[in-house]
């Protein structure tokens, strides 16, 4: 079994890397996070045509271009490296994948299209206020309209880009247990407001729902397969990004620790220092083992995805938040300011640790799937 990259995916990282340096600089980012949209349109339209990068994992025949969630990780690590300030996990990490394994084929052929091209922005509504992620927290109800409709009531919370979604898939209770239904973000009775957030880089919304009409997706009361493949998908995108941010402030870290002088010597040179780039190092290089290991079971459908995906979640969170913390410790002074890119790190990596569950969440999840 090869773990390498092929040079096709070598050739990718390189292409998206050189996009993001030239079209995202972190003076972009600073200006995006502070804008209630959180995003540029012109650069997403970019990502889109000529790169194809939400296209990436929709089928050719849906308006994808038909990859493996190997070059979804590629993507998605060079991303977490810059930082990027984009509705991207939510539409392609979330809702299409959603989408993708409902099983509804009119479904896909109605919204997935959209999403390949960067016309539609999409995400998916599953926390509720609690911020829980287990399927029987969900508490928004849908009940039939008597028109092939169902009107849905309730609160969404913590939904990531769903100040800006033009698509919401919403996971509902109904008679029958979780459903999940497709929802215009411009519905009348759909309240949405943006939420103070320790990390501006990717806004979340509240979305109240008061007699909403959404459609439903899948089969009724049958939603709690997909949303379980959807979340380990996710898991396995976040864990990418986390990588890709992780790499990124050990290289900081690294370059800081040769380039500062102190007592007449770079401070990389004294043991403290040089031993927590060396600890750093070590669990970069372990997350990017667990995150590639799980995106190659991804794409390969294989059967040790959920437990593989928990794996990674769990592991990359605490890996990304460490080195992180690290780096601005080894900064000093200067890492705790806000001129200073370091913590645009520390708040990303902590807001990563708990979306989707944090890494207590996910070990638990991951006894219960092993049978422990």
């Amino acid at each position: 079994m090869n773990f390498g990259f092929t040079e096709e995916q070598e050739e990718l990282r390189k292409a998206v890397r050189r996009f993001f340096e030239d079209k995202s600089p972190m003076s972009e980012v600073r200006r995006l996070m502070e804008t209630v949209e959180g995003y540029d349109a012109g650069l997403w339209a970019q990502m889109a045509s000529p790169l194809g990068l939400q296209a990436m994992t929709i089928p050719e025949e849906l308006g994808g271009s038909g990859f493996g969630y190997v070059e979804l990780l590629v993507v998605l690590e060079e991303m977490g490296r810059a930082l990027v300030c984009a509705p991207y996990f939510s539409s392609v990490a979330l809702a299409a994948n959603a989408l993708l394994h409902s099983g509804d084929e009119a479904a896909k052929a109605a919204y997935l299209p959209g999403i390949a091209s960067g016309k539609t922005i999409a995400t998916l509504a599953y926390t509720e206020p609690p911020g829980r992620w287990e399927i029987d927290s969900i508490e928004l109800g849908a009940v039939a309209s008597g028109d092939g409709r169902w009107s849905l009531s309730g609160t969404k919370s913590y939904v990531i880009d769903g100040h800006v979604a033009s698509l919401v898939l919403v996971a509902a209770r109904t008679p029958s247990g979780v459903s999940l239904f497709a929802v215009d973000g411009s519905a009348t009775g759909l309240t949405r407001t943006s939420l103070a957030t320790m990390d501006q880089t990717r806004k979340q919304a509240r979305l109240d729902f008061d007699g909403v009409t959404g459609e439903l997706i899948g089969l009724e009361g049958a939603a709690g397969p997909t949303l379980s493949k959807t979340l380990d998908l996710a898991a396995v995108a976040l864990a990418a990004e986390q990588v890709g941010g992780a790499q990124r402030v050990l290289e900081m870290s690294v370059d800081y620790a040769k380039s500062r002088i102190q007592f007449g010597r770079p401070i990389g040179s004294f043991q403290a220092i040089k031993h927590k780039c060396a600890d750093m190092l070590l669990e970069v290089e372990s997350a990017k083992s667990a995150a590639y290991y799980a995106a190659w079971a991804a794409s390969e459908d294989n059967e040790e995805l959920p437990v593989t995906a928990c794996l990674a979640k769990a592991y990359c969170s605490e890996a990304y938040f460490h080195a992180a913390g690290e780096n601005i410790q080894i900064h000093g002074g200067i890492g705790f300011t806000w001129e200073h890119d370091a913590h645009l790190y520390f708040k990303r990596a902590k807001s990563s640790e708990l979306i989707l569950g944090d890494p207590a969440y996910h070990r638990e999840l991951l006894a219960r799937r092993i049978g422990i």
